[in-house]
């Protein structure tokens, strides 16, 4: 009889990964009440990631290496190519995964159970950090969802972002129509949710840690714990990434010319004072909506570079 499992297309973006990838790979393969098919597409490595990995998928029926072309230079644009060139047409989900955590056996049984359940588009959850010193820390994104999170940080790592056929379909149609534009995008998931959500679909951020979340030296994007984060994120918004990237992401999904967004777009001093002010409305965590009324107040008096 054919499987009546949930089928989870899992796009899985490597670069020099050999030091963790195939960890990630059995955890994944070892998912629990759900048929996985693995789709994984190979920033050019120096370290033998795309041999290792042919050899794996010419052993595993379920496994594919998509074909080479060229150096994407981060992981956005390669999730952005796996979305383009990766067939959802016979999957039921779709998911992300980075090459370097560890999936706990239930993550994708129970994002698919909750999506079905509820009748929701697009799931993400909570992780657990864990350095290689044996430490851990419970990252919590799961807070309530407000009006305009969405525009201003995503729904938590991407690689726990399972999505329903019928949502990756459109994200993948949003991608493929912008192209050019998404590859300036620096954080696929943080597009994905926005798009998501400006949209009306209905998004899940499970209270769960459903994977073990690494934390080294060549992460793009790590745990944001303790203060050098913090110096880290208030630099990025000095130096105009941050808002350049809002602008820009509010200008492709749509929403640069909704009543709100259009009242501080110009991230002038008088805009980001406005902006300081619907901070609840901007931030999920209490901590965030404080640190963003700071920043917003901050930039309004000292400046940076926001055009």
């Amino acid at each position: 009889m054919p499987s009546t499992q949930p089928k989870v297309a899992v796009l899985l973006a490597a670069y020099n990964g050999m030091q963790w990838i195939e960890e990630q790979l059995a955890s994944i393969l070892c998912q629990s009440a759900v048929d996985v098919s693995i789709h994984i597409s190979i920033d050019t490595s120096d370290d033998g990631t795309e041999a290792w990995c042919e050899s794996f998928a010419a052993l595993h029926p379920n496994v594919s290496v998509l074909p080479s072309i060229g150096r994407f230079g981060g992981a956005s644009r390669n999730f952005f190519r796996l979305m383009r060139d990766v067939n959802f047409g016979a999957y039921d989900f779709v998911a992300f995964a980075d090459q370097d955590d560890v999936w706990h056996s239930d993550k994708l049984n129970r994002a698919t159970y909750m999506l079905r359940g509820q009748g929701a588009d697009a799931y993400s959850s909570n992780v657990t950090a864990f350095w290689p010193n044996g430490k851990t820390h419970l990252l919590d994104k799961a807070q309530v969802q407000v009006e305009w999170d969405y525009l201003f940080e995503a729904a938590g790592p991407g690689c726990t972002y399972v999505f329903s056929q019928d949502l990756a379909e459109v994200l993948k149609t949003s991608i493929v129509e912008n192209w050019r534009d998404v590859q300036d995008v620096s954080l696929h998931d943080w597009y994905c949710y926005a798009f998501s959500r400006s949209h009306g679909y209905e998004w899940i951020i499970d209270t769960y840690s459903s994977m073990q979340y690494r934390q080294h030296e060549r992460n793009q994007v790590g745990a944001n714990t303790g203060i050098n984060p913090l110096i880290a994120r208030y630099k990025t918004i000095h130096d105009g990434w941050w808002f350049s990237q809002v602008k820009l992401i509010a200008n492709l999904v749509g929403a640069s010319k909704s009543p709100f967004v259009s009242r501080w777009f110009k991230l002038g001093r008088k805009e980001l004072l406005a902006l300081s002010l619907s901070a609840c409305k901007c931030r999920r965590r209490f901590r965030d909506k404080i640190f963003f009324f700071f920043i917003c107040l901050a930039t309004a008096v000292i400046g940076s570079k926001t055009k």
